[in-house]
């Protein structure tokens, strides 16, 4: 019995020192060990992946302070220099300014407004509807508390602006520091979670402001952004805060803890999958007849772990890929492709899911392939190899590109298709190419593209016969618009004007803006270039009627030039010219009218060319004098001063009108010389006229757009009344309109100087230009003058008499007094006495005069008496 128990139990010994029992007891002890070194190698991997959430949520969470800090900053010194813009400039001055100097925010991103004590919104820009926001609470916080520092209120929408909005604020104190009102700036609360970056935050990170309050401020959550609820709970597990100093909030990050562990995940499916393969190895050397199934587990493994790594790269790309394999036909030739694979984006490009498009060939997707020559490209490519790419623009109805860019890589059996959408990038391509040929404004063709569509047009017209007709249109008046009104209101004249002029064209006619307020019309005729004057004509009348600019109506009408092909030229360049050359002959004639080039014309410019030569010498040689007109007083008929008129008495073409050089004159800056010439010559001649015992007279002056823009104007005048003795009292100064409306304040201290010396100011051709009733009260003048344009037809027409009778009511109200100039006959002299027209000046009473001429009028014994 002992003996049998002995046996059995060295049995079990023997058995237990045996290689196929001890082997897999020690395989078992070793594989014990290596998952125990796996698991705790995975447990530090972790606690480092979670380490280092922690310090990219903490890096994460400074730079957002940062960027956060910097633009409350920004917000807040636009505040303070906002409050300091008031209480200098006032709530109605202080944005012009502002936006004159570059200091206000782009619009398009903040909206800055100033409210007074009652809660009312006076100003604001961009300029918004004048709303009350006494009952909000950013209003009611500064009300109730005198603090200096920038209030932060949550989201909130109101009548002026329909979308949901932060509001930045700060107090407005009177000069007794009492609350006087409030300035904000306005933005919207995704302005500050613009920088979130999926690749940093994840799908599900999370970006905001949350006030002292508690109350949200905005909140963005992957593509969600939220803002007026309270903040629930903590902050999270991979989130934090952090309180910006002096403003009242804190802000807000978030980590998306999926994506942050994803890499300590895909570590710890690497260490798992070592200490498999290491458990299998194992196995296998212990055992041989494991050795097949380890290998084939092993293959299985790298099979997988490659099918991933390639899921997980092709994933992530921008680029869909498409793993396609020949097929053949009997013969031997590639026919088709069948799908073999494709990642996400191909999924989305294509709208199948990867199972149906595996099922699939190329021709099915596709029927459009054999036709547009998409097989046989890549049949081409297989054969030779290599890689090759093109761009091509799709016609397949469910493939969600336009443009797409295509990568083809020939493989063993097939090949690999890598596409990328490129729809974006040809549409921007497009943009640039419409803004490099069309103007801005008004969305016209420019000079360039006009240039190469006038060639084309010519050559086909060489081609297939017929006539190009080109016309240079130039608006009459614009720069006055674009003077009183501003360059707003100009810019909005040329494009109601643009408009206008391509509602009046064919579908064959093309219109572009050729600069500033120029425009060329291209049409063409397949006979004469005279059937296109209805065209024409219909431009010109377009282009007359009334258009109501800032409140006001204003007409301009345009002066057109034409040249046509081939009577007036060959080539664009000529065309051009030729039609530019009748566009001035059309301004010549009176402007808002149609001139055909003719040869007659080059003449005329030849001739301009001339007179602006002799104008530079001019002045130095003395050919230039003054003419003086009388001024009339229309209640006793006395000579109470005259006009200084300039006259070039030419030494080979005679005498010369101002009508003919002052605008040269103007256009080279020869204006500023001439004009201290009449001035300083004006003067002298009325003291001489005085020591020559006639009575006094005021002379009036005229001085030009760029002569009242000079700096040294009123040192000038005052230079010519010292160098001739003058007295202040016997000079009168007469401005245009539009010179000073062009800059109002400018214009207005300037007219104060001059009114100081005791210099009297006019203002000349009054009721053309666009003054304002509340400009007119400022200005230190004691004179209208009614223009020739409005006197010519009294008497005749009833719309001149009522504006004549209406400039006259509006000066006697203002207490000016006014005359009317370029009156000729007794009627216009009846009329404006009988409406209590103060002075006038005219050929009804004497042409333009002598020194000498006008000095024997005054002494006539007529005159004295009178």
């Amino acid at each position: 019995m002992n003996s049998a128990k002995e046996t059995l139990r060295a049995r079990w010994l023997r058995r237990g020192l045996d290689t196929h029992v001890s082997l897999p007891l020690f395989a078992l002890l070793l594989l014990v060990s290596i998952w125990v070194v796996t698991f705790h190698e995975i447990d530090a991997e972790r606690e480092h992946a979670q380490d280092a959430a922690v310090d990219s949520l903490q890096e994460m969470l400074g730079t957002y302070e940062a960027q956060v800090a910097r633009s409350i900053d920004g917000i807040d010194q636009t505040l303070r220099v906002l409050k300091y813009a008031v209480e200098r400039k006032g709530a109605l001055g202080a944005l012009p300014e502002l936006g004159r100097e570059g200091l206000l925010p782009p619009g398009v991103v903040f909206v800055v407004s100033i409210v007074d004590r009652n809660g009312t919104t006076v100003a604001s820009n961009p300029r918004a509807l004048p709303i009350s926001v006494a009952d909000q609470g950013y209003f009611k916080f500064h009300l109730e508390r005198d603090s200096g520092a920038t209030y932060v209120s949550p989201a909130t929408r109101d009548a002026a602006n329909s979308e949901w909005h932060l509001h930045f604020t700060r107090r407005l104190d009177d000069v007794n520091g009492n609350f006087a009102g409030i300035v904000i700036v306005e933005t919207d609360p995704a302005y500050f979670t613009s920088s979130y970056e999926r690749s940093r935050l994840g799908e599900h990170g999370q970006l905001g402001l949350v006030g002292t309050d508690g109350v949200v401020r905005v909140l963005r959550t992957g593509d969600r952004i939220s803002f007026g609820q309270r903040l629930e709970g903590g902050a999270g597990k991979y989130s934090g805060m952090r309180e910006l100093h002096g403003i009242g909030l804190s802000v807000l990050v978030g980590l998306d803890e999926g994506d942050l562990m994803a890499g300590f995940e895909r570590q710890r499916r690497e260490k798992l999958w070592e200490g498999g393969i290491l458990s299998t190895a194992l196995v296998l050397v212990a055992g041989l007849l494991w050795i097949w199934s380890w290998q084939g587990a092993r293959t299985r493994a790298r099979m997988r772990h490659a099918q991933e790594t390639y899921a997980a790269a092709s994933a992530a790309s921008l680029d869909a890929f498409f793993v396609m394999r020949e097929l053949r036909d009997a013969q031997g030739e590639i026919v088709d492709f069948s799908f073999v694979d494709a990642n996400v984006r191909a999924e989305k490009m294509t709208g199948f899911r990867k199972q149906r498009l595996c099922s699939m060939t190329l021709c099915q997707l596709m029927p459009q392939a054999r036709e547009n020559g998409m097989l046989q490209h890549l049949i081409h490519v297989a054969h030779v190899g290599g890689v090759h790419e093109q761009e091509w623009q799709s016609t397949v109805p469910h493939l969600r590109a336009s443009w797409l860019h295509q990568q083809v890589v020939a493989v063993r059996g097939g090949i690999v298709a890598i596409v990328r959408d490129i729809s974006e990038r040809k549409l921007a391509e497009e943009r640039m190419l419409h803004l490099a040929h069309h103007d801005t404004l008004t969305g016209l063709p420019n000079r360039s593209l006009i240039s190469d569509r006038l060639d084309l047009t010519i050559a086909q017209a060489q081609r297939n016969g017929g006539s190009v007709l080109v016309a240079f249109i130039d608006l009459d008046g614009f720069k006055l618009v674009n003077d009183g009104l501003g360059h707003n209101a100009g810019d909005e004249l040329l494009k109601v004007v643009a408009e206008r002029m391509s509602g009046c064209l064919r579908a064959s006619d093309t219109v572009g803006r050729f600069g500033g307020d120029e425009f060329v019309l291209l049409l063409t005729e397949p006979g004469s270039g005279v059937d296109a004057a209805p065209v024409l004509e219909r431009v010109r009348e377009a282009v007359l009627q009334s258009i109501s600019l800032c409140g006001q109506e204003v007409q301009v009408s345009c002066s057109i030039g034409v040249a046509v092909y081939p009577n007036d030229g060959n080539d664009a360049e000529t065309l051009l010219m030729n039609a530019d050359a009748a566009m001035y002959r059309a301004k010549e004639k009176g402007k808002n009218n149609c001139q055909f080039y003719t040869r007659e014309m080059n003449a005329s410019i030849e001739e301009k060319l001339v007179l602006l030569e002799g104008l530079r010498c001019a002045l130095d040689e003395g050919q230039f004098r003054l003419v003086y007109q009388p001024k009339v007083d229309l209640h006793n008929g006395r000579v109470f001063g005259v006009e200084a008129l300039v006259r070039w008495e030419h030494p080979e073409h005679g005498v010369i009108g101002p009508d003919r050089f002052i605008p040269l004159a103007e256009e080279s800056g020869m204006i500023v010389a001439l004009g201290e010439w009449v001035l300083r010559t004006a003067c002298a001649q009325n003291r001489a006229w005085q020591d020559m015992g006639l009575p006094p007279l005021r002379v009036s002056v005229n001085v030009s757009p760029r002569q009242f823009e000079e700096q040294g104007l009123v040192e000038r005048v005052r230079q010519a009344l010292d160098d001739s003795g003058l007295a202040p009292e016997w000079l009168e100064l007469e401005v245009t309109e539009g010179v000073i409306m062009r800059d109002l304040q400018q214009a207005v201290a300037k007219m104060a100087q001059v009114r100081a010396m005791g210099v009297s100011l006019s203002i000349d051709d009054f009721g053309t230009g666009y003054s304002s009733l509340s400009a007119l009260k400022s200005f230190p003048i004691s004179t209208l003058k009614i223009d020739k344009s409005f006197v010519r037809d009294l008497g005749r027409s009833c719309g001149d008499e009522a504006i004549a009778s209406s400039i006259i009511g509006l000066a006697h109200r203002l207490r000016l007094r006014v005359i009317a100039e370029g009156v000729e006959t007794e009627q216009q002299r009846s009329f404006l006495r009988e409406n209590g027209c103060d002075e006038m000046q005219g050929y009804l009473f004497s042409r333009p005069l002598a020194p000498g001429q006008l000095a024997a009028l005054l002494s006539a014994p007529a005159m004295r008496a009178a």
